[in-house]
């Protein structure tokens, strides 16, 4: 490698912000990492992220803590009674079915599965309330794959 690419790559590293940087060309091969820590603070930096910790904390408390307590011994998992495209509102422009949080009834439509072009209404097996929703909008769904947690 020539000493004015090698310049050229440092200098592409240092205006670009980058940490590092790695080029192969045939045999060569080299790689440039830049020490972006310098672990040094000055006293108003130190000041600041004392004041944001202290801030976070503040607010954590304020905030209203979660009263009922789930009891993960009872959960339950929906899983999915066939593979296909797993979709958690009736439209795209359409509010989800359900949320995390929300109350269902045995029977009552909680998503969509597409399945060779045929929509496939997927609904609770079970009444309690949805506390995790473990796949994705638009996301392909194995049959017996966990969609939701129930408790």
């Amino acid at each position: 490698m020539d000493i004015k690419k090698i310049k050229s790559l440092a200098d592409i590293l240092n205006e670009k912000g980058l940490s590092s940087l790695e080029l192969e060309e045939g045999d060569s091969r080299i790689k440039m990492e830049k020490n972006v820590n310098t672990g040094f603070f000055n006293e108003n930096t130190q000041v600041t992220a004392r004041k944001t910790f202290i801030e976070e904390v503040q607010e954590a408390k304020a905030q209203p803590e979660y009263k009922e307590e789930i009891s993960f011994n009872n959960m339950k998992e929906i899983k999915s009674p066939m593979v296909g495209v797993f979709y958690a509102a009736p439209s795209p422009e359409s509010a989800p079915f359900v949320k995390i949080g929300d109350k269902v009834k045995k029977g009552e439509v909680i998503c969509v599965i597409e399945a060779m072009k045929l929509m496939n209404d997927i609904t609770s097996d079970y009444d309690g309330e949805i506390i995790d929703i473990c796949v994705s909008n638009g996301d392909v769904v194995e049959f017996s794959q966990t969609l939701f947690k129930i408790v």
